[in-house]
Order: C-alpha cells, then sequence, then structure tokens
C-alpha cells in the first residue's frame, strides 16, 4: 500500500480527493490536513510515502512544507495547483518536488502520479513545464532571493541581517539592487512580484 498525507486548505476538495483515492486498491490516505503547519507535524509523525501538497495553502505552501520535510522525513512530494505559475515549478523541482499537476485532472490521473513518484520517478505536467521553459529566468542573485524570502512579513531589516548574519548595510544594499533589478519602488513590491512569478 501506498500511505498518502493530503494537505489542502479547501476543505471540500481535499474530503473529496481523499474519499476517491480511498477508492484505489493501493492507496492508503493517512492523513488530512488543512494548512501546511499541520502538514509538516502529521508528516513528521506518521512517515507517509507521498504527501500530496497544494501549492497555496496558510502557513506554509506546499513547496515550503517540501523544503521543511526533505530534511527529516523520507517521503516524495506531488503538488497540485490550480494556478501554475512557471517560476514555482522550478521552485519545487529545487525543493525537490516529484510531481507537479493542475487540481483539474481527474482523482484517476492524481493516484497515477502518485504510483509513478511513489515507485521512484517523476512527473510534471508537460503545459507546466512548456511555460517554465519559455518563462523569463530570476534576475536576482540568491542572496537577494534570501533578502526578500526573510523579509516577505514586513521583517525589519536589522531582524533579515540577524537571519542571514550579515550586517544591516550590507542587507540594505542589497534590497536596494533588487528594487533596481526588477524596477519597483518597494521591497513590498518586490516581494509580490517574486510571489507572482515564483521565485520565492
Amino acid at each position: 500500500m501506498i500511505r498518502v498525507l493530503i494537505a489542502d486548505d479547501e476543505g471540500m476538495i481535499r474530503s473529496a480527493l481523499a474519499a476517491l483515492l480511498r477508492l484505489e486498491g493501493d492507496i492508503d490516505v493517512i492523513a488530512e490536513c488543512s494548512d501546511g503547519v499541520q502538514a509538516v507535524a502529521e508528516a513528521e509523525r506518521l512517515l507517509p510515502d507521498v504527501c500530496l501538497l497544494d501549492l497555496e495553502m496558510p502557513g506554509l505552501d506546499g513547496v515550503e512544507v517540501a523544503e521543511h520535510l526533505r530534511r527529516t522525513v523520507a517521503t516524495r512530494f506531488v503538488i497540485v495547483t490550480r494556478h501554475a505559475r512557471p517560476g514555482v515549478l522550478r521552485r519545487a523541482l529545487a525543493a525537490g518536488v516529484s510531481g507537479f499537476l493542475p487540481k483539474s485532472r481527474e482523482a484517476g490521473e492524481v493516484a497515477a502520479v502518485i504510483r509513478q513518484v511513489a515507485a521512484g520517478g517523476r512527473y510534471i505536467d508537460p503545459e507546466i513545464a512548456a511555460d517554465a521553459l519559455s518563462d523569463e529566468r530570476c534576475p536576482l542573485t540568491n542572496r537577494e532571493l534570501d533578502v526578500l524570502r526573510l523579509g516577505q512579513h514586513g521583517e525589519t531589516t536589522a531582524q533579515i541581517a540577524r537571519s542571514l548574519n550579515l550586517a544591516p548595510g550590507t542587507v540594505r544594499n542589497h534590497i536596494s539592487l533588487v528594487l533596481t533589478k526588477l524596477s519597483v519602488d518597494t521591497r513590498q513590491q518586490a516581494v509580490i512580484m517574486a510571489r507572482e512569478r515564483g521565485w520565492i
């Protein structure tokens, strides 16, 4: 049996998908979680074979859940999303996600992807993959992305500096470069753009 954890903040979708997957003879849905934080806790407790994660959830999104769990749990990850921005695919692959598909897929197709991923394979929706290949590359360095990521909830320059072991002046320089590269006026605008494009 393939032991599966499902995390989706939309209760009806989560329950329906769990019920349909339970009809598959080789899939056992062992947990249904309503947000990313609960998904991390339950995955660490139950050690599922596959985590089926909604991309957009409160607390932690699906990619952030994968980033947290890949260090502690020997599980594999499938992301489902309603809005597949190409930049998110690159972020997901970097986090160790093995499956990426739209929520519009039938339960039988989702089950097939779960089997493929559980067996060590990978599945990326062809349309999402094609969009990702044609999408513009992120102009920011890894350090600039770190600064944006750590400041995306309004953290101060001093807080970001402490988290990265940098001087506040260095963080200010990084922020200035980010604003210039993205042609925006504020750090919040930069965060919004980076999220929309899947860079953070």
